[in-house]
Order: C-alpha cells, then structure tokens, then sequence
C-alpha cells in the first residue's frame, strides 16, 4: 500500500482509494464539508497516528493530539496530548501538555500536565511535570522532577 499526501492526492485526482496522514480522511459529503485549507476538529475526532514502520527524521510539533508508534529522530513540541506506542522509538526531546510512554524514548520529556510511564514503556532521560505516574514495569534511566504546575 502506498500512502499519498494531500498534495499528492489532488495531482492524482479523484480516487477513492488513498490513506491521508496525520489527520482524518475529509468528509466526502460537500453539503457539511469545511472550506478548503481548514481542518476540522472536534472532541469525538480520532487523534493524528504515525503508525508502526514509519519513520521521520527532524522536528514534530502538533497542537492537539499525536500517537506515535513509528520512529522519529528529532524533537517534539506541543501543548497538547502526546502517546508514545508500544512500537514507537524516539530519540530527542519532547515537550507536550499530557505525555503517555509505552515505547522507548531517549531524550528529556517536559510535561506541563502530566507524564505516565506504562509498564513496558522505556524513558532513557529526564523528567519535568506537575504529575508523574509510573508502572512498576516501566523503565527510567535519568532524573524526576516533580514541578509546581505552571500558570
């Protein structure tokens, strides 16, 4: 299977048969359709997914909610919700509102919410976050730092 982006899928033209990334696939009915260059959001929406076997190298940022069980090689920024798969391997920083861990992280998580550790998951760095939770499954090779929430 082929994965097209969306500028790719308008070149291609009108074809039924593409994945969108990082977002939901549009709507096809045009009576309720946003105007063109706006994403549609809401609270009962399915997060964006890098799924397993894709990987990218450098800088994710996203504003309100990323799974990630693929690789990436850079920082991630957000105020958002940010879940790291139990496939998914990250190596950089990550600052995001609320951080999941089920996979393997090698860098530094700020967390200006709150951070979870599931059994399984694996953080090879520092962490700094109002709220910390963590399996007695899970695995952390740095320092905690359990911060006042910031206003």
């Amino acid at each position: 299977m082929h994965y097209y982006s969306r500028e790719e899928k308008r070149v291609q033209g009108n074809q039924n048969n593409y994945i969108y990334m990082f977002g939901s696939n549009p709507k096809t009915s045009s009576a309720t359709s946003p105007p063109k260059g706006t994403h549609q959001s809401g609270n009962d929406s399915a997060p964006n997914r890098l799924s397993s076997g894709v990987s990218i190298t450098g800088d994710v940022k996203f504003s309100s909610e990323l799974v990630i069980d693929g690789e990436v090689e850079g920082n991630i920024t957000s105020n958002g919700k940010l879940t790291i798969g139990t496939h998914a391997t990250v190596a950089g920083d990550i600052r995001a509102g609320l951080v999941t861990i089920h996979g393997l992280v090698e860098g530094n998580v700020l967390a200006t919410e709150r951070c979870a550790l599931h059994a399984g998951g694996s953080l090879h760095g520092d962490i700094e976050s109002p709220r910390l939770a963590m399996d007695e499954n899970a695995s952390l090779v740095g320092s905690a730092t359990i911060t006042a929430k910031s206003a």
